[in-house]
């Protein structure tokens, strides 16, 4: 079966590479001239590292990323807000931080083994259905196909969704962030991914990310919140007050601070609420967050991704439409969850009024201390939470 994957991100590398391992020719089209990552770092939780297992491709992700036990959350005072565990939900169970560029590296580094053809610099801007088979349209007017399988994978600003389903709404969120590395030199926040609130104005987060691709080891990703039309001002803006600002908030997180010195470090993020209906269209397939992009508050896009991935090619059959139902008819039941806790959560986390902190204190400080409440978030926060069967090879 010939199948097309257009985009070169988490979805779209994991996706050509599960499909062609399972003997189908693949073309993924890049627009870019040269594949790069996008972002700083990112969690992988047990559902993306078992997306990862599944793909014989977690042993050297692990060996890049840094282990995560457990998620601290706090106010300036130092009072625990969040205390979230993985071994609440299974003795030896761990997240994975990861820097962006090393999970893209391991990704991008299998593709040809895989026999995937990458072609880059093409900038597909359409989808036709020829006679039931995909025809990919480029920017430059040139026609790419015909395909049994279109893939697309091209994010939560996807350009092909509106033309698969003029209906679909991916709004962007009023809050975004700002992202920046430093060097964890004492290992002072290893192990877990801390947070610090100020209401649901402020909020800052240390993630440890293990080595960057620079060799550079101990690093952790830093980010800090901010309102989407903010976000041009603070790149442009007075990083001495900044730092001020931060370290009042987190004074024990000063070393990480002082190594942020110049704008330039920080990448800006934006996110959209994917809200799509129906996946897909004949044999063209919406995955990833292009499908159902969220906020980042359960730290589960990339491992919804993965996961879509490996379930697509195991699910994939020659009636290549009636599975493409099927298949989204299995991963709603996984994905629905986290854009229903995802929109839930957010304004609990940033938002501007005094209601959203309000109830994120008085709902999760007694998840910290409860057993069956704090199993409960554990189990949501592992990413395998889903209202149906997870196939033997995806199960955490």
């Amino acid at each position: 079966m010939r199948a097309a994957v257009v985009g070169s991100g988490v979805a779209g590398m994991a996706a050509a590479t599960a499909l062609a391992r399972r003997g189908h020719a693949v073309t993924l089209f890049e627009a870019f001239d040269r594949p790069r990552p996008l972002g700083s770092g990112l969690l992988l939780q047990p559902s993306g590292l078992s997306a990862l297992r599944a793909l014989d491709l977690a042993e050297p992700v692990l060996a890049l990323g840094a282990r995560i036990d457990r998620l601290d959350g706090r106010d300036p005072a130092g009072r625990r807000i969040m205390d979230m565990r993985y071994a609440d939900w299974r003795a030896g169970s761990f997240g994975l931080g990861v820097h962006r560029a090393s999970l893209f590296g391991v990704l991008h580094q299998a593709l040809a083994p895989a026999g995937v053809e990458v072609r880059t610099g093409v900038r597909v801007v359409g989808v036709d259905d020829a006679g039931g088979r995909p025809l990919l349209r480029d920017a430059a007017g040139a026609t790419h196909g015909p395909f049994h399988l279109a893939v697309l994978a091209d994010g939560s600003a996807s350009l092909l969704r509106a033309g698969l389903r003029p209906r679909a709404r991916a709004p962007v969120y009023p809050w975004g962030a700002v992202w920046a590395n430093a060097r964890d030199h004492d290992g002072v926040f290893a192990g877990a991914l801390h947070q610090r609130y100020r209401r649901a104005s402020t909020m800052a987060g240390i993630l440890p990310i293990g080595r960057g691709p620079d060799s550079a080891d101990r690093l952790v990703s830093f980010f800090w919140s901010l309102p989407a039309a903010q976000l041009d001002g603070f790149l442009a803006g007075d990083l001495e007050g900044w730092r001020a600002q931060a370290a009042a908030l987190w004074p024990d997180a000063r070393k990480i601070i002082d190594q942020l010195t110049s704008t330039g470090m920080f990448a800006p993020a934006t996110y959209r609420d994917v809200q799509v209906g129906r996946w897909s269209l004949g044999a063209t397939v919406l995955i990833g967050d292009a499908a159902h992009g969220t906020s980042p508050q359960l730290g589960q896009g990339a491992n919804l991704a993965l996961v879509d991935a490996v379930e697509l090619a195991e699910r994939l059959t020659p009636a290549v439409t009636q599975s493409l139902v099927r298949f989204q008819a299995a991963r709603r039941r996984h994905t629905a969850v986290y854009q229903l806790a995802s929109r839930w959560l957010t304004p609990l986390f940033q938002s501007a009024g005094p209601v959203g902190p309000l109830v994120r204190d008085l709902l999760f400080t007694p998840l910290s201390k409860a057993p069956g409440l704090r199993r409960l978030a554990a189990i949501v926060l592992t990413g395998g939470f889903r209202l149906g069967r997870t196939p033997p090879r995806l199960r955490p």
